[in-house]
């Protein structure tokens, strides 16, 4: 009879099932850290609907997801065999980050406010990238273009650079059918305000609408939105590190 998952404790349980699957599951013996990409991602990304649009359960679920991305990452380099790390490593590396960033939590600073915690916190990383060489070092090329976009944006912001201008008017390979004109003043619904909208939920609509439209346009002309702001985002780079090198 097979044996079952074994230790005191549900995580102990689960650190011995994916040793187990490891030892015993042949396709899961042939997947290494560049196979298990597209699950991380996948799975971080179910992460963020439940956090945003899910309930507790769902959100235990998809916690619980990404945390088994976490096991098998770290029991695929357990096994490796050029510097092999556990999940004590894993766990060691983070402890050896975050204590040093709150040093009001071990230390003998004092925050009081979330702006003086903040201050802390950026104060040591800046101690920890202190080999860095760019305000761009360290942006995890990966990330989704907007992501990236914003990531770089303030990056850039930090050495006076801005993204360069630039007007899109190509026309639509596909137009959109022209509306049909309102019977009368009255009846014409109002426009969509330009600027952004009072706060919150409705601010962040209305840019998602008008982004929504850029998407729209770069479809409609066989371009790909996604591509096109990584090119605009690596020329802000280029123009951030050009900067630099003054």
């Amino acid at each position: 009879m097979a044996s079952q998952p074994a230790g005191n404790t549900p995580m102990e349980r689960l650190v011995d099932a994916m040793a187990q699957i490891r030892d015993r599951c042949v396709w899961t013996q042939a997947i290494d850290h560049d196979a298990l990409v597209p699950y991380l991602i996948e799975e971080s990304y179910e992460l963020v609907e439940a956090i945003e649009t899910g309930t507790r359960a769902e959100l235990v679920e998809e916690l619980g997801d990404v945390l088994w991305q976490v096991l098998f990452h770290a029991e695929i380099a357990s096994r490796a065999g050029t510097e092999p790390f556990d999940l004590d490593d894993v766990a060691q590396a983070v402890l050896d980050k975050m204590v040093p960033r709150h040093p009001h939590v071990f230390g003998d600073e004092v925050a009081t406010t979330p702006e003086e915690v903040m201050t802390l916190w950026f104060r040591a990383k800046a101690a920890e990238k202190s080999t860095r060489t760019s305000v761009l070092d360290g942006i995890p090329r990966g990330m989704p273009a907007l992501a990236l976009a914003d990531k770089v944006l303030s990056r850039a912001a930090k050495v006076g650079v801005e993204p360069r201008s630039g007007s899109f008017e190509a026309e639509s390979a596909e137009p959109a059918e022209p509306a049909e004109p309102a019977e009368s003043a009255e009846s014409a619904e109002p426009a969509e305000p330009a600027g952004p909208a009072a706060s919150g939920e409705d601010a962040e609509l209305v840019l998602g609408r008008h982004l929504l439209r850029q998407v729209d346009q770069a479809r409609r002309n066989g371009l790909d939105a996604e591509r096109a702001l990584r090119l605009a985002v690596r020329e802000l780079e280029e123009d951030v590190r050009s900067n630099e090198a003054r």
